[in-house]
């Protein structure tokens, strides 16, 4: 799957033994795909046009298809929604026409819900469903509609999504990994230092991002969720696992932290006062040697 780039950040730190972490946050508003028609290969590029109503995981998408074997681009609208299908249709000579009304008609969960009855009103040409986005399908299956023909139809990715907010870390030895792959799709982190230790390596992160992607749900109109995240590794750099630690949530009700700096400026605490699921606590962040210990 290839993905086309529109927001580019880079930052690296160099470390002892001439290792060196660097990070990037990456904004993907496109992705191509490559798929099956009645068992035909096909490629299909969409690019994100725009959220529907306040929810990030239901966003407008255009773009195109072709069959392989003969690269004529086909043009496609439709709504991706993470909680249902992605749906996509091409209107024929009234393309550019129905694209806007099937846009001006689904502002809404409710009516993204019922995108392709919306859509069928406007008598498409061609319809193509891919099915249960959330699922992690891998291939996503679907159906190609061609008047009263139907296909079976496969996307072949376990993630439609177009919107992403990548957040990078480029490893010794080669290695990458992608926050948005097994910590979530917010994003929001930051490189903050790296140290390595008796059972492996350490990267430090602090983060700030959405606590809600639906702006229009709980949350989604605060100020989000903010810490540090330790990311733990062996020694040749394979990934074992993370710890979050909360200074400021909306979802935790945190707020208020007390923060202390040292005097060489090497170590942070911060004073968490109970909330709804914890109590009182202080967690001390070295920013020398990537760590954070909570305490009483």
């Amino acid at each position: 799957m290839k993905k086309i780039f529109t927001v580019f950040f880079f930052f690296s730190l160099t470390v002892a033994l001439c290792q060196k972490v660097e990070f990037k946050k990456v904004t993907d508003s496109s992705q191509t795909f490559t798929g099956e028609i009645g068992g035909v290969p096909i490629t299909i590029e969409l690019n994100y046009t725009g959220v529907v109503d306040c929810d990030q995981y239901q966003h407008y998408v255009d773009g195109w298809y072709y069959y392989d074997k003969y690269k004529k681009k086909i043009p496609l609208t439709g709504i991706y929604n993470y909680y249902g299908n992605l749906s996509l249709y091409n209107f024929g000579s009234k393309q550019k026409q129905n694209s806007k009304l099937l846009k001006e008609q689904i502002t809404s969960l409710q009516k993204v819900e019922k995108t392709d009855e919306t859509a069928q009103k406007l008598a498409p040409q061609e319809s193509i469903i891919f099915e249960n986005m959330s699922m992690n399908n891998n291939p996503i299956p679907g159906h190609f509609y061609l008047g009263k023909k139907v296909q079976p139809a496969k996307l072949f990715t376990g993630n439609a999504m177009i919107y992403r907010l990548n957040n990078y870390l480029f490893l010794p030895n080669n290695k990458k990994i992608n926050t948005y792959d097994f910590i979530n799709k917010a994003g929001g982190n930051e490189l903050i230092s790296y140290a390595a230790g008796e059972n492996g390596n350490r990267v430090l992160l602090y983060f700030e991002q959405t606590s809600n992607f639906n702006a229009c749900g709980r949350c989604g109109a605060s100020e989000g969720e903010k810490g540090y995240r330790v990311l733990y590794f062996t020694k040749d750099w394979n990934y074992k696992h993370y710890q979050e630690f909360l200074i400021e949530s909306c979802l935790e009700n945190i707020y208020d932290a007390t923060k202390t700096k040292s005097k060489d400026r090497q170590t942070i605490k911060y004073k968490i006062g109970k909330s709804d699921s914890t109590p009182a606590h202080t967690f001390t962040v070295d920013l020398k040697n990537a760590t954070v210990v909570k305490s009483k």
